[in-house]
């Protein structure tokens, strides 16, 4: 039995799968820097699985996160995995042996990065597959250029049923709509949050289309947030500013999916609980002044 969750919109449809709008980021559960195992497992095994028991239906990962161990984590805290749980892996990098992030987009790489997922995940076909496209000079941005070579080998995975959906991330308008001429995508997944809002257009855009957008470093990711704004908003309703935060993504859009990450059991109660945060509509005009 899972507990409740009162999320204002709280589910999404994701392709065929119903996901929970707030979901969980398992980057967090590798070692630092993202490299390596964590200082003790079986935390963050716990944290998995409190994650599901509080009502989280939308897990993402990758391979590269480790690498490997994000994915043996999921899989030795959830197999045999809950049906109603849906996985959301990324493909497009692998890691050295000091853990730089190098770019794999040929048409080889990709095959294997697939593969490396259903093999740590243990699955016979992956629910949703991101291409991660570029990382840009900050890791974080679009690069322009064609995406049609690498997202074709997924879109051919696909219909080979090793991958139920496709998404995108770190990519531009121009290379969502080169994709969607494809195959169809039910994800973007770019850098966005309160206070980095370069992708306000995109957003709009993907909730016309019914696609969802998920952004990663909701909270700020290495650089945490921090405003007075935010603070004081936070302190004015009692809750942290994590909560604040991940409110207005929320609300600032029907298709928007959190994925905050922690490696604790507490922290993770506490971004889940912003489901339950209704912000009004001169709240919402306070923050927006964050990111304007």
């Amino acid at each position: 039995m899972t507990k409740a969750l009162a999320l204002p919109g709280g589910f999404y449809q994701l392709g065929d799968l119903l996901v929970s709008r707030v979901g969980f980021g398992a980057m967090q559960l590798a070692g630092p820097g993202v490299f390596g195992p964590p200082a003790d497992p079986d935390q963050a095994v716990a944290v998995l699985r409190e994650a599901v028991e509080l009502g989280v239906r939308h897990i993402d990962t990758a391979e590269f996160y480790g690498p490997h161990v994000t994915n043996e984590l999921i899989h030795r805290a959830l197999a045999p995995y809950p049906e109603e749980v849906h996985i959301v892996t990324k493909v497009g990098a692998v890691r050295d042996s000091a853990g730089a992030w190098i770019p794999q987009l040929t048409p080889d790489g990709l095959r294997e990065q697939v593969h490396a997922n259903l093999r740590t995940l243990k699955l016979d076909a992956l629910d949703v597959v991101n291409l991660r496209a570029a990382g840009g000079d900050d890791g974080h941005s679009a690069v322009p250029g064609s995406i049609a070579e690498p997202f074709g080998v997924l879109a051919e995975l696909q219909g080979q049923g090793l991958i139920r959906h496709l998404g995108l991330s770190n990519v531009s308008t121009e290379q969502l709509a080169e994709a969607q001429g494809i195959a169809r995508v039910v994800c973007v997944q770019n850098f966005y949050n309160i206070a980095r809002r370069e992708d306000d257009d995109l957003v709009d855009l993907t909730a016309r289309e019914r696609v969802a957008y998920v952004p990663f470093f909701p909270l700020g990711g290495f650089t945490p947030l921090q405003h007075g704004v935010l603070g004081s908003v936070a302190a004015r309703l009692g809750v942290s500013a994590q909560a604040v935060a991940l409110a207005w993504l929320l609300r600032r859009s029907p298709n928007m999916l959190v994925i905050p990450g922690t490696s604790t059991v507490a922290h993770l109660r506490e971004n889940v609980g912003c489901g339950s945060l209704e912000l009004d509509d001169a709240t919402v005009a306070e923050l927006n002044a964050i990111g304007g």
